[in-house]
């Protein structure tokens, strides 16, 4: 089978990597010369928007499309999708790139989503403002990413520094969420409707970025997974979704609301590579191609960091006790993710420990 991804950053090479034992063959389409996908798989350097010559060369490559990251033009999925099978299906960008869109279809199933409103004039602001009240979150609506694109409002005096940067655009006002913490559900379909999902995953994020995530999440009741799991199965019936998709969740006592959707596999699922019977990758792969999908259970505890900017001393990472160390092939850059940890543990360990361990850049 082979399969074509737009995009060849972390997410590309990490699934291109899950292919190589099932005899998968992927290739990747990126604008950049040096994607770190490149270097496990075959790439086609495009872009994703009207460079058909580069599209079409994929489509001649591939038996169905995926894609590692949700701002793919809609257009270009549906024109991949005339010609090929793609998966997760171009409604399903079309829902997740917009905020707005992404949260007005949650309502319409009944998953509750933060109270929210659309944005684009200073009179529209006023009055989101005046409903929501403070405190807030300005976003943009589209394109969006480890906090970019948006801005916390506690006071008025907030609010008008955020209107200032961030207006001229479609924006989202969103009613602020007292949580308790942040979850994350991964889930996975194939194309005859059948469902896998991993255990709920607790993540920490600094300054926007995702941190650490700690997999399964403690003291989590079959009440509360049983929930998130009833409420991506809605999503995910009404999208006819293939593949792996993820809901991230506020959690305010017994309580999720949908923060945002992620329509790939994801940043906090690198753990299951080492910590669950079938990884993400591996189960997004074994989805879009029409295999059986395989078991999410986890198989121990874990704990996921990220590496933003620079990677630690090898020796120091391998150092830690069941420390499994990926490195993207990227070069160093403040903001960046350019690698990850996860360490493994058959008990609950206190992973926690190592938050100062990893700093950031």
């Amino acid at each position: 089978m082979r399969v074509g991804i737009l995009g060849g950053g972390q997410l590309g090479r990490m699934i291109a990597l899950a292919g190589h034992p099932l005899g998968v063959t992927c290739t990747v389409l990126d604008p950049a010369d040096d994607c770190c996908a490149a270097q496990v798989c075959r790439h086609i350097r495009g872009d994703f928007d009207g460079d058909y010559a580069a599209l079409y060369e994929l489509v001649q490559a591939s038996d169905v499309i995926t894609y590692e990251f949700e701002n793919v033009p809609v257009e270009t999925a549906r024109w991949l999708a005339e010609r090929l099978p793609v998966y997760p299906p171009p409604r399903a960008l079309e829902v997740c790139q917009d905020r707005v869109t992404e949260k007005s279809f949650l309502q319409s199933l009944g998953v509750p989503t933060p109270p929210f409103a659309a944005v684009e004039t200073r009179g529209e602001f006023d009055a989101a403002l005046a409903d929501i009240g403070l405190p807030a979150v300005l976003k943009t609506r589209r394109f969006g990413y480890d906090g970019k694109g948006q801005a916390v409002l506690r006071t008025p005096a907030d609010a008008e520094a955020a209107w200032e940067r961030l207006s001229g655009r479609p924006l989202i006002l969103e009613g602020f969420v007292g949580f308790d913490r942040e979850l994350s559900l991964i889930a996975v379909r194939d194309a005859a409707g059948d469902m896998v999902t991993y255990p709920l995953i607790e993540n920490w994020h600094v300054e926007g970025i995702l941190h650490r995530s700690l997999a399964p999440a403690a003291g989590v009741s079959d009440e509360l997974y049983e929930l998130a799991v009833t409420h991506a199965e809605r999503i995910l019936a009404e999208l006819n979704y293939v593949g792996v998709l993820t809901v991230e969740w506020f959690q305010r006592g017994d309580e999720l609301l949908v923060n945002e959707l992620a329509p790939r596999v994801h940043n906090s699922g690198h753990w299951t590579i080492e910590a669950a019977e079938t990884s993400q990758f591996e189960n997004h792969l074994r989805a879009v191609c029409g295999y059986p999908l395989g078991c999410a259970a986890a198989t121990r505890h874990a704990a996921m960091y990220n590496f933003i900017g620079r990677i630690p001393a090898v020796a120091h990472v391998l150092g830690e006790p069941n420390a499994h160390l990926h490195r993207y092939g990227k070069a160093d850059r403040p903001g960046r993710k350019v690698g990850h940890v996860t360490v493994c543990d058959a008990e609950p360990p206190e992973l926690t420990r190592l938050d100062g361990e990893f700093a950031r850049d």
